[in-house]
């Protein structure tokens, strides 16, 4: 086995790099559309049918760019969430 001495200041240094580095990796970048299984993931909901229905009242926003590609408003859907939410007694 063998042991490795630096100084504290070294160590710190170091572990702040490795901080840095892993904070940089864990972001996430939100896209303002979403597919629709992310969709139905925020909503959680199991089921196409169920999307479409709020996609076809207008509850959700959405966009086609394409005739077969279909994509979700996160905005949107996070104002449906809020709509329906229900304050605490």
């Amino acid at each position: 086995m063998e042991v490795i001495c630096i100084e504290e200041d070294a160590f710190y240094a170091l572990f702040n790099k490795v901080v840095d580095h892993i904070g940089q990796q864990n972001k996430t970048e939100t896209w303002k559309w979403v597919d629709g299984e992310t969709a139905m993931s925020l909503l959680n909901i199991s089921s196409k049918t169920t999307l479409q229905k709020l996609r076809d009242e207008g509850k959700i926003r959405f966009s086609q760019p394409q005739p077969r590609v279909i994509l979700y408003d996160r905005n949107s859907i996070n104002d449906y969430l809020e709509t329906n939410a229900r304050e605490t007694f």
